[in-house]
């Protein structure tokens, strides 16, 4: 059991666990609905269709804000969540992957985790997987090259352009500026800034754009994934009571306020089956980056 704020409960790994799988399952369908992609009634081997730019360029700081590691608030990460370890780690766990890993590895909420172990992992491997872009042309510095990349990598640079205005943007000037050095070409602090634009032109609404779809089957995916590691808890926590009412017996193990407002917010969420059918991306869009 952890600390807790004066006068409450601490957390327990259970309010821990409803907070994450709450949070992530938002982070989702804020990411992967209709309002973002066309409604299709295909689901296998399909492209899905952004509706404009503005929608895809939203996909991708939505993305990388999931890709991004809580903040920590006065020298503490909030629900006293541990913090990742930085040392010999890999980069899915300096974001909110971490803490669904955690989970798999001793389930609060279900007997088994191996659906969501499975899906978790598949998209951290495909994340942390390097990307070979050929001729990328940044005119703003006369450069050509061939990049080699991380995709976590990219992502999260083009979801800060997306995000920021480049006065904001200092410390993605300097990861463009790192990465263009590990392909032998050194640009000064202000160069920086002018390749941004070009940066994103070529990772955003071209290698970014090719994958979206990949990606979005990967956060259904782990959404169906958190779904089914949840019925049975639903099953168990869920009766009927007079009229049209109803409630859920939260496990005793979750024990602060907030935990159970997000358990029952789960429990709610369960209530129907995910919104988004289950669907396969044409194979095409997983040959290239």
């Amino acid at each position: 059991m952890t600390r807790g704020a004066p006068g409450t409960p601490a957390f327990t790994k259970t309010d821990q666990e409803a907070i994450i799988l709450n949070s992530t399952w938002e982070m989702i369908d804020d990411m992967v609905n209709y309002e973002m992609v066309v409604k299709t009634e295909k689901i296998d081997e399909i492209t899905l269709s952004f509706r404009t730019s503005s929608h895809l360029r939203l996909f991708n700081i939505l993305l990388g804000d999931f890709l991004s590691k809580p903040r920590k608030w006065r020298g503490s990460i909030p629900f006293d969540l541990p913090e990742a370890p930085r040392q010999n780690g890999r980069e899915s766990d300096q974001t909110s992957l971490f803490y669904l890993r955690r989970i798999c590895e001793q389930p609060e909420l279900s007997d088994t985790a191996d659906t969501l172990r499975e899906s978790v992992e598949q998209f951290a491997e495909w994340l942390e997987a390097k990307a070979i872009v050929p001729k990328v042309w940044l005119p703003s510095v006369d450069i050509e090259l061939d990049v080699e990349i991380k995709r976590i990598v990219f992502i999260g640079i083009c979801g800060n352009i997306g995000k920021h205005n480049f006065v904001r943007l200092d410390h993605n000037v300097g990861k463009v500026r790192d990465i263009l050095a590990e392909h032998g070409h050194s640009i000064h602090r202000e160069r920086g800034y002018e390749v941004l634009s070009d940066f994103y032109e070529w990772f955003h609404t071209h290698v970014f754009s090719y994958h979206a779809s990949t990606i979005a089957e990967f956060l259904n995916n782990l959404r169906w994934a958190m779904f089914n590691y949840l019925e049975p808890e639903y099953l168990k926590s869920f009766h009927p009571l007079e009229g049209i009412r109803y409630g859920f017996d939260s496990p005793p193990e979750c024990s602060h306020p907030f935990g159970r407002s997000m358990y029952w917010d789960l429990m709610n969420r369960m209530r129907s089956r995910p919104f988004f059918p289950r669907f396969t991306v044409d194979p095409y869009l997983k040959r290239r980056y």
